[in-house]
């Protein structure tokens, strides 16, 4: 038979488990004063509610310095989108002929970013946060449009 327990309240405990444990622990803490001091204190906790069902779960990731993985997609995706957007203002500072250099950079970016696009569709919570695929010759073509450009001053 195991000893008899109590919470801190005094009532007796018949059966342990992990939840008295945690709550054993959680009124220790109080009583040492880790949870004076935090912020929002006696308020509610300020929640971007980016509209989904899982707004609070996000707003405690970013507290964390954690960001969900398809946020993380979306961002390597927006990299890759400026590195193209500084392959077409070369080409347009540059001027004519377009470099094969640029040509296999845009396509190698088009091909990254579709592959990134596709992982985004199964990770994102909705279709809200999706992006549409890019198309290779609508790049190619906007590469040698930008080369024809007259260059900016």
């Amino acid at each position: 038979m195991s000893p008899m327990r109590h919470d801190g309240e005094g009532r007796p405990q018949f059966a342990h488990s992990w939840e008295s444990l945690v709550e054993r622990q959680i009124r220790e803490a109080m009583a040492d004063g880790a949870f004076d001091n935090l912020p929002h204190q006696g308020e509610p906790i300020p929640i971007e509610d980016d509209g989904s069902d899982m707004a609070l779960a996000h707003h405690v990731l970013r507290q964390a310095g954690f960001a969900p993985g398809w946020i993380a997609t979306d961002a390597e995706i927006r990299t890759l989108l400026t590195r193209r957007d500084a392959v077409l203002a070369r080409a347009r500072r540059a001027g004519p002929p377009v470099r094969d250099r640029d040509r296999r950079e845009i396509d190698a970016i088009v091909r990254e970013v579709n592959a990134l696009v596709l992982r985004l569709e199964h990770e994102a919570p909705t279709v809200r946060e999706h992006r549409p695929r890019l198309d290779i010759a609508a790049e190619l073509a906007a590469l040698e449009a930008a080369s024809d450009a007259p260059s900016e001053p």
